[in-house]
């Protein structure tokens, strides 16, 4: 597996866990739909969160959050309009994009925009 796919899954990792601090419920990881994938679908407050996590080691290519372009949320929306097809309770639907920068040797940087839109 390429060093670029273990970070991404340790961030998935991190991701979920620092969601679960901040009182989300995680329902979903990787969920996908055809060629859409959620990274993690939460809920807090009665909102459901598709959530787009974003990992880099260093900045040296840029934030990890700079990295999500249109083409990206495009495809969480359409998972997310798949998703509510087969979950239709929910009335109340946001994006986010959960930003994590693990740099050797220095703490964990979570960096967490919500309700995105383009």
């Amino acid at each position: 597996m390429a060093k670029h796919n273990h970070t991404g899954l340790a961030g998935e990792m991190l991701g979920a866990a620092w969601l679960q601090k901040e009182c989300y419920q995680v329902l979903e990881k990787n969920w996908r739909h055809s060629h859409w994938e959620v990274d993690i679908i939460a809920c807090k407050n009665n909102t459901l969160h598709f959530i787009e996590i974003k990992t880099r080691r260093t900045k040296k290519f840029g934030l990890p959050e700079e990295k999500v372009g249109k083409k990206k949320i495009e495809n969480l929306i359409n998972a997310a309009e798949q998703y509510l097809y087969l979950q239709p309770q929910w009335k109340r639907i946001q994006f986010d994009i959960l930003s994590i920068l693990m740099p050797a040797n220095e703490p964990v940087a979570y960096f967490f925009i919500e309700d995105v839109y383009l």
